[in-house]
């Protein structure tokens, strides 16, 4: 029951709807999703004043309204994902985490907001091992209540509200609720991965919402409403956090996952803090690049690449010749291995930062890079004792999202957000799907005796390669705005952009649609069908094993120009960029 306060709270909150879905906008009629159409990359969208770039065209379309009534860069953001969360359920949302860089223009500050989700107080290093002590395979853990981390995307974007949102709370769930009672059109995409799902249709509440009855995915276009994640989104529209949190929809979640062999218990839910730490920012040629700090190893992981390409002294140019992919497949292997060893969670693990990022570390480093030469499976560096000396296993997923955002006022928000993998622990409540993050600590507590940093302890965040990333010229404005979805290849697919805008001086829609290539110290992984097989037969030449695979980026980019921002759109899914 309300007290008088919050029954005023409802009743405007109510008729703010009634007048807002009188009619579906015009965005919702006519703007449906597009299939991601081949890898060409996509016209950018020129504007003077903002610019909201989504993963689909409703929640950019949400954004968009936002900045239209006033509000700023976070408030935007939020709303495009809670109206992600319905119309692209298998990425991300209220039952799993994300990680945010927020750029204050007026205090001319970077905020770094840490939501990543949480082990149970209860849960137990070997929760990947069968009865009998072996391990088990990942599709035993992956769709059970022992996959899924205490959520923290609501707590943490509630937080950041507090500190940074313009417009008020509620208000920035109407978009959402207005479409989740209305009815959205399926996507291509949506569709695609709904019919290939093995798992998902398992679930009672899941089937019921998103499959018919013959078990087949409910078709392209077809009009999809749920309205228990508009009761949800609507709980939290006006008690925020704590309707998740606490009470019955706590209870809920805990009963469930019981039920699903999990241990995450409503105090669990409870306790749940989000994070305020400092931002990962470090040079790369002129430029100063900002990341998140660990638990996501993007941050760290995009500066080291970045600056073992630097030093390795090839000049900017064509980051598709051969010598360009050669050398960032080979600093990505040094990148790749020192993540495995040193980063975890820094509420439990000593993280060596500054001496990963240090200068004479990295010149030490890239000495190892020989230009005619792949040097295989690379050792991580050696750093004074005190860290973890066994290297992480975790699978982690490609299935996330991502938001960049600017606003008229210069404030920019990058903002990636994660249930893992793709409709994570297939374990539908209260309209949302539940995380399965748990399954990005390792699976393996130790090795040879030795402990790894990534090990799974009650309380702490699973590792992450989440790159939300913000650019700033000489000056200290921004100039770029951008991140993905791709699990432990973000790293890789943030830095190669990165590398083709400012390297090699492409256009913004160019440098999200530039084929895939790196490594994560093992085989050179390249884009199938994208990538010139004289390249790939250079690549073996100088001792690289070599893996054609699909690489389903999911890049959403901002650039600043003399006359206002650009936006670009990665053309292998369905984003969306709009500006004004």
């Amino acid at each position: 029951m309300f007290d008088r306060t919050g029954s005023l709270r409802a009743a405007r909150f109510l008729l703010g709807l009634a007048i807002m879905a009188g009619a579906a906008p015009a965005w919702a009629q006519a703007g449906q999703p597009e299939a991601a159409s081949g890898f060409v990359p996509r016209p950018a969208v020129v504007s003077a004043r903002f610019m909201a770039v989504t993963a689909n065209v409703y929640a950019t379309n949400a954004a968009a309204e936002i900045l239209q009534l006033g509000g700023n860069a976070l408030d935007a953001a939020i709303a495009a994902q809670w109206v992600l969360n319905l119309v692209e359920p298998q990425s991300s949302g209220i039952g799993g985490g994300g990680f945010m860089l927020h750029w204050d223009a007026q205090r001319r500050r970077v905020s770094a907001w840490d939501g990543r989700e949480t082990a149970p107080r209860s849960a137990r290093a070997d929760f990947a091992r069968r009865a009998d002590g072996s391990l088990a395979k990942f599709s035993e853990v992956l769709a059970t209540g022992k996959a899924v981390g205490v959520p923290g995307l609501v707590a943490m974007l509630e937080a950041a509200h507090r500190r940074h949102g313009k417009l008020k709370w509620e208000r920035l769930f109407w978009p959402a609720i207005r479409l989740a009672e209305n009815g959205f059109a399926i996507s291509p995409r949506l569709h695609l991965l709904l019919r290939n799902d093995l798992l998902l249709r398992r679930d009672p509440a899941a089937h019921a919402l998103y499959f018919q009855d013959n078990g087949e995915a409910k078709p392209v276009g077809e009009i999809l409403r749920n309205p228990e994640l508009a009761a949800t989104l609507h709980g939290i529209a006006l008690d925020g956090a704590v309707a998740l949190h606490s009470g019955k929809g706590a209870e809920r979640i805990a009963t469930v996952l019981g039920q699903r062999g999990g241990s995450l218990t409503a105090a669990d839910m409870r306790d749940y803090q989000p994070r305020q730490r400092d931002a990962v920012c470090g040079s790369y040629r002129r430029w100063r690049i900002c990341g998140m700090p660990p638990p996501s190893s993007g941050g760290i992981g995009v500066l080291q690449l970045l600056g073992l390409l630097e030093r390795t002294g090839l000049p900017p140019g064509d980051p598709a010749a051969a010598d360009s992919v050669h050398l960032f497949a080979e600093a990505g292997r040094l990148t790749y291995a020192d993540r495995a060893r040193y980063l975890a969670d820094p509420d439990f693990v000593s993280i060596p930062q500054r001496a990963l990022l240090a200068p004479e570390y990295l010149d030490q480093r890239a000495r190892l890079i020989d230009l005619r030469r792949s040097m295989g499976i690379a050792a991580p560096g050696e750093l004074p004792a005190g860290h973890a000396q066994a290297d992480d296993d975790a699978p982690e997923l490609p299935a996330t999202t991502h938001i960049s955002i600017v606003d008229r006022a210069g404030n920019a928000v990058a903002l990636t957000s994660s249930i893992e993998s793709a409709f994570g622990s297939r374990i539908q409540v209260d309209g949302f799907l539940l995380n399965n993050q748990l399954t990005d600590f390792s699976l393996t507590a130790e090795r040879d005796g030795k402990p790894v940093a990534n090990r799974l302890e009650p309380g702490k965040r699973p590792l992450s390669s989440m790159a939300p990333t913000l650019v700033f010229d000489g000056g200290g404005r921004v100039v770029a705005v951008l991140g993905s979805p791709g699990g432990s290849r973000i790293i890789n697919y943030v830095a190669r952009t990165l590398v083709a805008l400012l390297d090699g001086r492409q256009e913004p829609a160019a440098a999200v649609a530039l084929p895939h290539v790196g490594n994560r110290n093992g085989a050179t992984e390249i884009e199938r069908g994208r990538v010139p097989e004289a390249l790939a037969l250079e690549l073996e030449r100088r001792g690289h094993e070599v893996i054609r695979t699909d690489m389903t980026s999911g890049l959403n980019l901002i650039v600043r120009t003399a006359d206002g921002w650009v936006g670009a759109v990665d053309p292998r899914r369905e984003g969306v960029a709009r500006g004004d």
